[in-house]
């Protein structure tokens, strides 16, 4: 896999849309990985991992969005 930006050999892939990314143009930032329901706490909680490779590029949403059929 190519780096999207330069063609470089790519060191890996962001996590959310996929472009290969080398260590020149890597970012990191939080991913969350898993949301379950705590039935002790009586809420929703989630497993983020804290440093995700991302491209940059893409843009993830900045607010979370409603789901309802999960509650």
């Amino acid at each position: 896999m190519l780096c999207w930006f330069c063609a470089k050999a790519a060191r890996g892939g962001c996590r959310f849309c996929g472009r290969g990314i080398c260590e020149d143009h890597a970012r990191f930032g939080p991913f969350l990985l898993e949301v379950h329901r705590s039935e002790a706490r009586r809420r929703a909680e989630g497993l983020v991992v804290e440093d995700a490779l991302q491209c940059g590029t893409c843009r993830p949403r900045p607010q979370p969005i409603p789901m309802p059929e999960l509650d």
